[in-house]
Order: structure tokens, then sequence, then C-alpha cells
């Protein structure tokens, strides 16, 4: 490379010195350059790639201190990543049409929901929203991208008879007493996977978990679900510390896909239809609802931190909001 830098001054020279001069001049800068290191310059892809992923990542860190799980932090990578790979602009060039063209494509392109759509804004609107506070941008270009209307669909839950069924259908007291202790605590399926004996509390028939954000919380069990789980404790001759194990040996910790195979496979045996370990906890928020329970308490109960979240679980009784007009209104 240096020898082609001075061949290329030289060339450029060569109308306005003799050979007597080029020829110190080459002896000046060949001396010069030894002491140089050159190296190639960056193309301006490559200087924008560098240059937003330096911020995504600063992003994704202040995320991580505010108590995102890594399974969240990935999501956040993988789907603003997506959208710089597309755009393929610095992130302080970005504008409203860039975003609202890439949304208008990707679900064009995939057939995907308005959901989906609408989760995708959310991201991009945090990122944004986020760089603009921490002054890497002037303005967020999401500001102006309002939210995705989306159908309102009553989702199902499990009925004392669906329940009743899932619970005649188990040969393993494992499993009755993690349905049980699903059905009355509406824990998270992550927060049941985390679980070990000692937080279970039989006396108070409650227990801690650790929520999103590892926020720690407690939940109460009924007396069939502290009957049951003592029996399964009790059958274990494992030295496992965790709640839940598997049933071979080793008896390693049950994990979230687990728990999820498990119950859609009893869920089939007993005829019933997309049983999960969310309908549970659907089903518990429908239920302390529907029997009166204030919805502050239940947010509580769920360990929600906003309470639409709560009520966007939460699907009344049909016949209740009937019985409700009648009594304050017809």
């Amino acid at each position: 490379m240096k020898e082609m830098i001075i061949e290329n001054v030289l060339a450029e020279m060569s109308d306005t010195l003799d050979a007597k001069q080029q020829e110190r001049l080459r002896e000046v800068l060949s001396t010069t350059l030894e002491q140089v290191i050159l190296m190639p310059a960056e193309s301006d892809e490559h200087q924008r790639v560098q240059a937003n992923g330096a911020l995504l990542q600063a992003f994704l860190s202040a995320k991580k201190i505010e108590g995102c799980s890594g399974k969240t932090l990935c999501y956040y990578q993988s789907t603003i990543e997506a959208l710089l790979d597309t755009v393929q602009k610095r992130i302080g060039d970005l504008d409203t049409n860039d975003i609202r063209s890439y949304l208008a494509c990707y679900q064009e392109e995939r057939g995907s929901s308005r959901v989906t759509i609408d989760n995708l804004r959310r991201i991009f609107s945090s990122f944004f929203a986020w760089l603009e506070d921490e002054a890497y941008i002037d303005k967020s270009p999401v500001r102006r991208i309002h939210k995705v209307r989306t159908e309102s669909l009553v989702k199902e839950v499990l009925s004392d008879e669906d329940l009743e069924e899932l619970r005649d259908i188990c040969s393993e007291i494992r499993d009755l007493a993690m349905i049980d202790l699903l059905a009355s605590t509406g824990m998270r399926v992550g927060e049941l996977v985390k679980m070990n004996r000692e937080d279970i509390d039989f006396h108070e028939r409650q227990c801690v978990v650790f929520g999103k954000g590892n926020k720690e919380r407690e939940v109460y069990f009924n007396a069939r679900t502290k009957i049951h789980l003592r029996q399964y404790l009790e059958s274990r001759t494992d030295c496992n510390s965790a709640l839940f194990v598997s049933l071979a040996s080793p008896h390693n910790r049950l994990t979230i896909g687990g728990v999820e195979n498990r119950l859609k496979e009893l869920g089939k045996r007993a005829g019933l239809n997309k049983v999960h370990p969310h309908k549970f906890r659907r089903t518990l928020a429908t239920m302390a609802i529907d029997k009166g329970m204030p919805i502050e308490q239940v947010q509580r109960l769920l360990g929600h931190v906003k309470i639409d979240t709560t009520l966007h679980y939460a699907m009344v009784n049909q016949a209740n909001v009937k019985m409700a007009h009648r009594k304050y209104i017809g």
C-alpha cells in the first residue's frame, strides 16, 4: 500500500519535477512512510453498522439494568436489528416514513396480525424514546405512529368442569400438585419452575415467587393444593431443591417447556382444547373478578405493574353483567 501511495504522488508531480527531484521525493516519502502504519479507510456502510450497533447495545444495557429478562432483551435486539438491516440508515437519519413503511411491508410479506405489528411498534417506540431521552437523537420518529387497533377477542378460560377433568386424568401426584398450584395461585409458568421446596409455607398456605424483573411477591393456595403438594413432596426420594422435578431419574428441575408439554398432553387426554400454563392464570383472574375481588387486589395477586394488564386478562362472566345491569340500572 505504501509503494502504491508513493507511485501515485510521483505520477501527480511528474509534470512539475525533473527526474532528480522525483528521485529525491521518492526517498523522502519512503523514509517518512516507514514510520507510519496505514489502515484502509472504513466504508460508510461499516461505519453505519458500527454506530447503530453501539446505540443498540447501550439501549439493551439500560433495559437490563431496569430488570428486563434475557429472553426479552433477545427479542428487543432481534426486532430492532431487523429494522436497521432493512432500512440501512444511521439511526439519527431514520424518519417516521421509514418506520411506517417497514411495518407495512412486514405485515404484507408475512401476513402478520395487527397484534404483532403493534408489538413491533411498541418496541421501536421504547427504543427511540430512550434515544431521545438520552439526547442521542432530537426526536423519536415513532411519536406520530399511533397504536394499532386490534380486535378484542374473548380468550378461553378453564371451567370448574375442565379443571376436574384434568385432575381426574392425572396418574402422577406431581401433575395433580402442579395443576392445583397453577389454578389456585395464578402464578406464571416462569415463576413455577424457579420455585424451591423451601419457598412453600404450608402453615400459612402461601409461597414466595420471583416474577418479571426478579421481583419477589407472595401468592396463596387453597387447602386442596396444600394436601396434594405435601403428598407430592413426601413421595419424592431425590435431593433436588426444586419444587417440581422430572419424573425420570436424575429428576432435574422442570423447565418451562417441560411444564407446557405436560399440560398439553394432559389436556389432550382429557379431551380439552389448548391447555397451557397461561390459561390457568387467566382463569384465576376471571374467577376472582367474577366473584367480586377488587381489581387492585387481583392486580397485586398476579404481580402486574399496570392495572390495565389485569383488566386485559380478566374476562367477566356475561351472566353476571346481566345481573348487575338488572341490579343497578333496570
